[in-house]
């Protein structure tokens, strides 16, 4: 890959984080309410006017009608700064109304921004008239520039595989549900937080977005398996971890609680190979076993401590065991006792590595 490409592909990965990041406290704040409406007012909370229960969820459900426009300004935002949050808002509020949703949003940010961008650079007026540009010129340019390509040009195609997607994914039963639970528990392991897991998230947000919350209970069992599925090897199997490992465990486990996958890294280091396919394989089954059972997560972060709020939670507590079980065994098996040389070999690499550029990235 040339490093043009590469910068490319690292500037779109950046704008699109940004946004993301901006959107993770509204979707766990519309949420949480949505789902506390329903713990305390049942699942005809809609039609219980004038109730507090019914207060939260609308509250809630109002929140989630924001998510596509604040992803959307905050994409444009990270692309050209303040200017392209006005147009950003309108633009994301445009894709709600056409039915172009979660990817409508991210295509209208990115046009957005560069849009801003493109008017800043091309667009020039007098110097008195300078003050114009934020307050009126690119604000509706932009918004009329990108509104009628929305319209007329991007919107459709986006709301055609929206459709489509949001229709496989329903219409899917038994094996087919099995085998799309499993593809998306795999890539949720895969890389412990890295770049699979991420496009991973970004698909099942996508989807909790549209109403369809599986996919975000896949992500969740994804996530915990890895550090309790090495714990439970451990406990299987304690001669075969090195003491930097056992030490490790110790941070890796309460992070799993709290969803945090990347608390394995140190472990799965040293024995990338073993540790993956024992984590991919609990993973795919519990991830298949969830979109099989019907179970939902109506959040998009928050660990064990949000379980209570799932549909069917102890069908995702018996999923999240049998798949942590199954990558604990199968690791234990898998994995070599350690000798002295591996205990030494550690030793040495701890007194050599700094840990102050590590940064665990909640999933």
């Amino acid at each position: 890959m040339s490093a043009k490409k590469k910068n490319v592909g690292s500037t779109i990965k950046k704008h699109l984080l940004t946004g993301i990041s901006y959107m993770i406290p509204l979707i766990v704040a519309a949420g949480l309410c949505i789902a506390l409406g329903q713990i305390l007012g049942g699942p005809n909370v809609g039609k219980e006017t004038g109730s507090i229960p019914y207060m939260i969820n609308q509250i809630g459900g109002w929140g989630m009608s924001l998510i596509v426009p604040l992803i959307c300004a905050a994409i444009a935002y990270s692309i050209s700064d303040r200017p392209g949050i006005a147009p950003g808002l309108i633009i994301g509020f445009v894709c709600t109304q056409i039915n172009a949703g979660f990817i409508g949003g991210m295509v209208g940010g990115f046009l957005v921004g560069y849009v801003v961008l493109g008017i800043k650079k091309y667009v020039k007026l007098p110097r008195s008239m300078q003050g114009l540009m934020p307050i009126l010129v690119i604000p509706v340019l932009t918004t009329l520039i990108c509104g009628l390509s929305m319209f007329l040009f991007i919107g459709q195609p986006i709301v055609w595989l929206q459709n489509g997607l949001t229709h496989v994914l329903e219409s899917m039963q038994g094996g087919s549900k099995f085998a799309m639970g499993a593809i998306l528990g795999t890539m949720a392991t895969f890389d412990f937080g890295g770049p699979v897991n991420k496009t991973m998230s970004l698909f099942a947000d996508g989807m909790l977005v549209n109403g369809i919350y599986g996919p975000e209970a896949v992500k969740f069992v994804g996530s915990i398996i890895p550090p309790f599925g090495i714990t439970i090897s451990y406990l299987l199997t304690k001669n075969k971890y090195t003491k930097s490992e056992k030490e490790a465990l110790k941070a890796a486990f309460p992070m799993g609680i709290c969803m945090i996958t990347e608390g394995v890294i140190p472990i799965a280091a040293r024995d990338l190979v073993r540790v993956v396919c024992s984590c991919v394989i609990g993973s795919a089954i519990a991830g298949g076993l969830i979109m099989v059972w019907g179970v939902e997560a109506p959040v998009p972060h928050g660990g064990l401590f949000v379980v209570p709020l799932f549909t069917h939670p102890w069908l995702f507590c018996l999923a999240l065991l049998i798949g942590s079980v199954i990558c604990g065994v199968t690791l234990s098996l898998m994995k070599k006792a350690v000798t002295e040389v591996d205990e030494e070999f550690d030793d040495t690499e701890d007194t050599n590595v700094s840990y102050d550029d590590i940064v665990f990235t909640v999933e």
